[in-house]
């Protein structure tokens, strides 16, 4: 009787870390090919992207390469160094011209403004507050958090989604970004 209620407590147990395991992974809710949701949301610095505008929604880019880099936390080490190797990239004019680079996350305008002071970042930063993006890309880095996972998203002419990174290194990302978008047309 004890072996047998044993056994039953190990396979319970491993039924809760391999569902607790798939819920971590929080599989993405699009796939390469698909349109990228048309979600407007503000964004700290959105005169560089789209003038007078209140948001910007990946329908305000039709006709450009768009890359979205989500990352967790404004003014955090790994959140800095990739943004600071985008701003890097784009300083020296490595991106194509016809390319929009933006960064994302749950933060709101005003730590975002703060970010983009301190680091010099010459992109629009979402505020995705409400996590309404986040969410319908399935990038959510926990159940109950309220953070994105660090994603990137890279959008064809069409707005549909040419490359996802879920993997990020932040020190190396940017680089390996702009050599694929150096490959689209």
């Amino acid at each position: 009787m004890f072996r047998f209620a044993a056994k039953a407590a190990a396979v319970a147990v491993a039924c809760v870390l391999a569902t607790s395991s798939l819920a971590a992974d929080n599989i993405l809710n699009v796939k390469v090919g698909d349109k990228f949701p048309d979600v407007p949301l503000a964004a700290a610095q959105i005169d560089k992207v789209k003038k007078d505008a209140k948001t910007i929604s990946i329908a305000d880019l039709n006709g450009k390469t768009v890359v979205i880099f989500f990352y967790p936390k404004a003014l955090t080490g790994g959140c800095t160094v990739e943004s600071c190797g985008f701003r890097d990239l784009m300083k020296e004019k490595d991106f194509p011209k016809d390319v929009v680079v933006i960064g994302a996350s749950g933060d709101d305008m005003k730590l975002q403004q703060q970010f983009i002071d301190k680091n010099e970042l010459p992109m629009a930063l979402l505020c995705d507050t409400d996590l309404a993006l986040i969410k319908k890309l399935g990038i959510l880095g926990a159940a109950n958090g309220k953070t994105p996972k660090r994603v990137t998203f890279v959008i064809d002419k069409e707005g549909k989604i040419a490359k996802i990174y879920d993997k990020v290194t932040p020190k190396s990302h940017p680089a390996e970004v702009l050599e694929f978008v150096k490959t689209l047309k």
